[in-house]
């Protein structure tokens, strides 16, 4: 992809400065002009005492990216809406820490201001394959979204597909690799498939799309940092740590049978949505 610094690319407003968001501003900022690049916060976000929102504020401010507070759990579309007006570009970062349908209202919050381009939170599946029913509900807002974007020709939409952040395997409430016991759970079968890239490649590849020259519109984007098995993945395990690990495989009908009797929980609904296997991962050959 060519490289472009400094481009005037309109104003964008990335919402989040989380992980991932934080990875975007960085990429961004060192390719376009820092006062083009706004991010929306959690309101206390600059005056909390925690580590990472200090670090992160103390960043932002250095390089001159104007912060925006606003509670996206109770701000309404016409909020949101009247914020993104001012805006050429949104690019969701937030995931679903805001709870069930703020993906949604996001974005009908874009289409309402008539934002010239968006890339929604879709840094995960290929949720046309996974389609509804997954047994995951954020999956199923997801595939609305999509089809909510697709159903309009005003709006330019990107959507950046990465599988599953790499980091998220080794999550202790996932449960898929836990290095306190050298424990690897299959989701699925040892054969089952999943897709990972790290939250640095997907800030530094966001950034690649945005300023992608001609310019990138109303199209599925697939990367990817590696696909492999669960198989696979504890080989790797096992070769990083030097240590025999021990292999549980969890069947789907296991897991919907864990599901059936806690329906509430969220990482299990996650697991048996990943066991699953379709949607979840895609050769390298596909991505950009």
């Amino acid at each position: 992809m060519p490289v472009t610094e400094n481009r005037d690319v309109g104003k964008v407003l990335i919402l989040g400065a989380g992980q991932l968001g934080m990875q975007v501003i960085r990429n961004m900022i060192s390719r376009v002009n820092s006062d083009s690049v706004c991010v929306l916060v959690e309101p206390g976000f600059t005056t909390s005492s925690d580590a990472y929102k200090k670090n992160s504020t103390n960043e932002l401010e250095m390089h001159g990216v104007e912060i925006i507070p606003f509670d996206l759990s109770d701000g309404t579309e016409a909020n949101l809406a009247a914020l993104f007006s001012e805006f050429h570009t949104v690019i969701c970062c937030t995931g679903f820490v805001a709870g069930s349908g703020t993906q949604t209202k996001i974005t009908h919050a874009v289409l309402k201001a008539g934002v010239s381009r968006y890339f929604p939170w879709q840094f995960g599946v290929d949720y046309d394959i996974v389609g509804k029913g997954s047994g995951q509900p954020v999956f199923d807002e997801q595939y609305e979204v999509r089809k909510l974007l697709r159903s309009q020709q005003k709006t330019e939409w990107v959507i950046i597909s990465t599988g599953m952040f790499t980091s998220f395997l080794f999550e202790p409430a996932f449960g898929v690799v836990d290095l306190e016991t050298n424990t690897v759970r299959a989701l699925g079968s040892w054969d089952t498939r999943v897709t990972v890239t790290t939250p640095e490649d997907i800030g530094r590849l966001t950034t690649e799309i945005y300023l992608e020259d001609p310019r990138i519109s109303n199209e599925v984007v697939f990367v990817a940092g590696d696909t492999l098995s669960y198989g696979q993945l504890a080989a790797v395990v096992e070769e990083l740590t030097g240590k025999p690990v021990k292999c549980v495989e969890l069947s789907l009908d296991e897991l919907n049978h864990q599901l059936a009797l806690t329906p509430d929980d969220v990482m299990l609904r996650y697991r048996a949505a990943f066991a699953l296997g379709s949607g979840m991962w895609w050769e390298k050959s596909k991505n950009l």
